[in-house]
């Protein structure tokens, strides 16, 4: 199977989410008929409409605590859009695993069936406590586990009952119009052992790092999930910088602003031959989906389109033959 790629929308400083900026002022001279007229929103719209016409497989909504709702700005996004998937990161201490899952009940309705779940488990002591989260350690897992059996169970069961530590339910479930969609499929990340087990009873997609030693990270994910008779994807979160050539690539990447260019010495920065074959090479090693960092991300997800994905396309079209 050809693997799957998204891009990741900004958070802030590109003018999107939670930092985003009105543009300068005309000269007083012009007279602009449509004050206000654009906004942060609109910005995330763009690069969703690239991405489709890119055709990447979809985007991720990040988590951000201090920038816009992630459910929100994926509903945006699957509302402007026919084939795009939306991953939205959220915190599992934000709202209830009913609440949550019948949000998205109703947004796989709306979008026919587009929607996935990302769970920002394992948050910066300081950040959770900022969202009103005082867990800490491996209680954190321990919530998200009943967090997600909560949100399956009144999914599919009617007349559901559960009694854990963090939530309780007793004889919920969902009726039509609301069940019968399928599950959002769910994405989690991290390297410890209790993020791998997490996985190994959850996760559809277990989303690495470029910093992970990957063949021994998804041998011991794969290892854990053996044990539930279950199989997650393998997925890979990187920036990408990609040009006509290598000496391109690199003056590109001196030319970011320094809050981006630090993004991206672990990861992929080259010509579009030289990133599509390590793409290819991570791909062979058992990654099925990428989710790609890029900036600025309206132009750069133009360039994946134009120039990056048809070389992946004719490999896997040549492997094909």
């Amino acid at each position: 199977m050809a693997p799957r790629f998204f891009v990741t929308l900004p958070t802030r400083g590109e003018g999107s989410r939670g930092g985003w900026r009105p543009g300068p002022r005309p000269p007083a001279f012009v007279t602009d008929l449509r004050p206000g007229a654009y906004g942060p929103f609109d910005h995330l719209a763009q690069i969703g409409r690239a991405a489709e016409i890119a055709t990447l497989h979809g985007v991720l909504a990040p988590f951000d605590p201090e920038g816009e709702e992630s459910l929100v700005v994926a509903a945006g996004l699957l509302r402007q859009s026919r084939w795009l998937r939306a991953v939205a990161e959220f915190h599992p201490g934000a709202a209830t695993p009913v609440y949550a899952a019948k949000v998205s009940a109703s947004l796989q309705r709306f979008s026919g069936d587009r929607l996935d779940w990302r769970l920002a488990v394992d948050l910066d002591p300081a950040t959770a406590r900022a969202q009103g989260d005082f867990l800490e350690g491996a209680d954190r897992y321990a919530r998200a586990d009943e967090f997600l059996t909560i949100a399956k169970g009144v999914w599919t069961e009617e007349g559901f009952t559960y009694e854990g530590r963090y939530f309780q339910v007793l004889a919920g479930g969902f009726e039509p119009p609301l069940s019968g969609r399928p599950f959002p499929r769910v994405h989690l990340s991290g390297t410890s052992a209790e993020a791998l087990d997490l996985s190994a009873r959850h996760a559809d997609v277990h989303v690495f790092t470029y910093a992970d030693d990957l063949g021994d990270a998804i041998a011991e994910l794969r290892r854990r999930a053996a044990g539930h008779g279950r199989v997650p994807e393998a997925a890979l979160a990187l920036p990408v910088l990609a040009r006509e050539d290598d000496d391109e690539a690199w003056a590109a990447a001196r030319r970011l602003p320094e809050d981006a260019a630090g993004a991206y010495p672990p990861g992929l920065i080259g010509s579009y031959r030289t990133v599509a074959e390590r793409l290819r090479e991570l791909a062979g090693r058992g990654v099925s989906s990428f989710f790609l960092e890029v900036r600025p991300s309206i132009e750069e997800t133009y360039r994946l389109g134009e120039h990056l994905l048809p070389l992946l396309y004719e490999q896997e079209t040549a492997h094909v033959r």
